[in-house]
């Protein structure tokens, strides 16, 4: 917005010094010359050599007093308004530092620098507070920023692989007409479905991240029935068994993201576990302290913890995933921390000592009020 330049804030607080220290000086000589008129007993304002203690002798003596002060009073309103000017600005500029700085930092932020940081000295008062939580949401802007270009990044490579891998195909193709034309068209319809499956992972990723979903009461418990039948068969082909557990667990928020949230936790759980006998543990439960908490456990290899951290990171896999028929695009974690932060959940990755993941996620209890 293009805006007239006016008075600086420095200049407006200088003058308002001065004003104030000039009205009080105003109304501090008038209180002398009140005192000196009113409360002064009359023989005391008769000047040596005058008529004496007459009524009448004490208008001339008074003129004299009015003739005596005012220049004085001039004087001194004077000495106060160069002082008020001269203080109020100094004053006004050391006031104004912390502000001169946070400005500066602004700029600089405004320019995509996003490192610098203002870090302003002092015991904590309106201008620290200020200063702390411009460089709070600088950090924060700034792991924003690094993320989402590492998104990008990553999100390029992935979509230019499948992109890459058609046109090799084709290549190959035209190079050797007699080729079978259906192995040519089955390897290009499953590299065209997997990007396909990248691109929705995107875009429910994005809804997510917008939090552009209407809330509703949700049963947690049916959700994670509902997710465990679909991946039944998925289950069934890998040789691991789903075992749900948990009663009515209420929590609010979108039916549909919740159910990719669980969906996407079953499948990890399901592919990333023992080659045979494998068992996946899904329960849901009401806590008073957290919420509803949705846990899915897996037996599986050991999992290191600071690895494990990384893994709803998008496009991080674990040391040893398999990158078979249904080992994902590599945002099933990333889909779930999204989905759960847009909730107002938390997410919690914990090794299990025999070897496997326990994932936990901790969403809000639904409103008793709401429905008032």
């Amino acid at each position: 917005m293009d805006r007239r330049r006016g008075p600086s804030v420095r200049l407006r607080l200088t003058l308002s010094y001065a004003g104030f220290l000039m009205l009080a000086g105003v109304l501090l000589l008038a209180a002398v010359w009140l005192f000196l008129l009113r409360y002064v007993p009359v023989r005391a304002l008769i000047i040596p050599g005058s008529t004496g203690g007459t009524t009448n002798g004490v208008f001339p003596v008074r003129s004299n007093l009015l003739h005596v002060f005012a220049p004085r009073a001039a004087a001194v309103l004077a000495f106060l308004l160069v002082f008020g000017l001269v203080g109020g600005w100094l004053l006004a500029g050391r006031m104004l530092a912390p502000l001169s700085r946070l400005t500066d930092a602004t700029r600089l932020a405004s320019t995509g620098s996003l490192s610098h940081r203002v870090r302003l000295p002092g015991r904590k008062d309106e201008f620290r507070e200020l200063a702390d939580a411009f460089d709070t949401m600088l950090a924060r802007l700034q792991a924003h920023v690094s993320e989402q270009r590492r998104f990008a990044a990553n999100a390029s490579h992935e979509l230019r692989t499948p992109l890459a891998i058609s046109k090799a195909v084709l290549d190959v193709a035209r190079a050797d007409p007699d080729r079978d034309v259906d192995e040519v068209f089955d390897r290009l319809s499953a590299v065209n479905t997997r990007a396909i499956e990248l691109t929705e992972a995107l875009l429910l990723l994005s809804r997510a991240e917008q939090r552009s979903f209407a809330r509703e009461d949700v049963d947690l418990s049916l959700v994670a029935e509902e997710a465990a039948e679909t991946l039944l068969p998925l289950a069934e082909k890998r040789g691991v068994t789903i075992e749900t557990l948990g009663g009515i667990t209420p929590t609010t928020g979108s039916h549909a993201l919740l159910l990719q949230l669980v969906t996407n936790l079953l499948h990890n759980a399901i592919v990333h576990n023992l080659p045979e006998q494998g068992v996946v543990w899904v329960s849901t439960d009401v806590r008073p302290d957290s919420g509803a908490v949705l846990t899915v456990e897996n037996t599986g290899g050991p999992v290191d913890p600071e690895p494990a951290t990384t893994l709803t990171e998008p496009f991080q896999r674990g040391t040893g995933r398999a990158h078979g028929d249904h080992a994902g695009v590599g945002l099933g974690l990333a889909i779930v921390r999204s989905i759960t932060q847009a909730h107002d959940g938390t997410l919690t990755l914990t090794p299990r000592p025999a070897g496997g993941l326990r994932i936990t996620v901790e969403l809000s209890a639904p409103d008793p009020h709401s429905a008032d």
